[in-house]
């Protein structure tokens, strides 16, 4: 269904190939509709499952359930600032903090669910698909390689909700600043934004909100096919030198550019988003995606720190708090598990791995996706409920 528009602006491409600005021009349009893309799906699932989601937080009644609620209300939000503010609130309204830890553990993972959406751009391409879903899950197999290692550290010590309550006393909340005051990209695609809601306004909610969906995932497919194509004329000689200087000089290069970038764009899934079609087209490698990022799991901290800005009083302490461990988590997850050898390689073997059987058997790819970031998070809830009400 989507061939025929794809083949139409491939055909428009080849005609503009013979010059590089216009193509470094096609880049920035394809990049400014792929982060749109992604924006129209976390808002057709926010608005589709938002307020459901938000109700999920009432399940949290030990830290096993707070991170499983952790995960699955991210995956349906898409955003885990606004989880995160979720779980301020709670705290704030007397969640024991011990349980709002967790939660973030489980945000973590669930906010990586946009990089195996990204991916499907790929799925006409065997090649291609196995190296971008390989990069798109790399950060799920850290994320869920450092809560198996902290979670239960955190059960039995606490040292997250020790370290940050004593950080959090020291440090007070900077004014009440809003992070939408900073969030450059969320002003940028507000065209498209405002105009696929305009769009769908007279449709019913429901049906409304899955097309916005549709729409994201249908503008995905379109800009990753544009993309890699364009990449793979551009960067290559000088131009593919300097991306390699930014991202793959060594770890620390690319652990570093990946927090500056997600700090300017204050999104992490962007950030991720972005690195996985450079991936598929083979202009990056799995020993620069997998550092670059990481820096991106931590430079999203810096947003939840600047959230944390729009609470005062008491809840500002608590948002604080919360943010700080969510930082904790995140640099204690990459000092441990990439400072550690026999750690270091867990993560890109199993997302290899993954990659390459879900290139040959596609369907596995969507089973994985929904395995983990919705059906065993929601089985794991519905069988507690059960339990409770009996």
């Amino acid at each position: 269904m989507v061939s025929w528009p794809i083949m139409r602006l491939r055909f428009a491409f080849q005609k503009i190939s013979q010059s590089p600005w216009l193509n470094w021009v096609c880049v920035v349009t394809l990049v400014y509709l792929l982060v749109s893309a992604v924006s129209l799906i976390g808002l057709g699932f926010k608005g589709a499952t938002g307020e459901r989601a938000e109700q999920l937080f009432s399940f949290a009644t030990n830290p096993l359930l707070g991170l499983v609620v952790g995960i699955l209300g991210t995956s349906l939000i898409q955003s885990s600032s606004t989880v995160t503010s979720i779980i301020v609130g709670l705290v704030a309204g007397g969640l024991p903090i011990s349980i709002a830890v967790p939660m973030v553990m489980g945000a973590n993972i669930g906010t990586s669910v946009t990089n195996s959406l990204v991916s499907v751009g790929h799925l006409n391409n065997t090649l291609e698909f196995k190296r971008a879903f390989a990069a798109a899950t790399v950060l799920d197999f850290f994320n869920l390689l450092a809560v198996l290692i902290l979670f239960p550290l955190e059960i039995i010590f606490q040292p997250l909700q020790t370290i940050s309550h004593a950080l959090a006393e020291y440090f007070s909340v900077i004014g009440d600043q809003n992070i939408e005051k900073f969030n450059l990209i969320a002003f940028l695609i507000q065209p498209i934004v405002s105009s696929a809601k305009s769009l769908c306004q007279f449709l019913p909610d429901f049906w409304a909100n899955l097309s916005l969906i549709g729409l994201g995932v249908f503008l995905i497919i379109i800009s990753i096919s544009m993309m890699g194509r364009v990449l793979k004329q551009l960067l290559v000689g000088r131009a593919k030198e300097i991306l390699q200087l930014m991202i793959g000089r060594g770890p620390l290069t690319g652990i570093f550019s990946g927090v500056m970038v997600t700090v300017m764009v204050q999104s992490s899934s962007t950030t991720t988003s972005l690195i996985v079609p450079l991936a598929g087209a083979g202009i990056l490698d799995m020993r620069q995606v997998y550092p670059f990022t990481l820096g991106a799991n931590v430079g999203t901290c810096v947003t939840a720190l600047l959230a944390a800005s729009a609470f005062s009083g008491n809840a500002g302490g608590l948002a604080l708090e919360i943010a700080l461990v969510h930082l904790l988590f995140n640099l204690i997850g990459v000092t441990l598990i990439y400072g550690l050898p026999v750690l270091r390689q867990i993560p890109p073997r199993a997302a290899n791995w993954l990659g390459e059987i879900a290139s040959t058997q596609k369907i596995l790819a969507f089973a994985y996706v929904g395995g983990v970031f919705f059906a065993v998070p929601g089985m794991l809830l519905a069988i507690s409920y059960v339990w409770n009400a009996a």
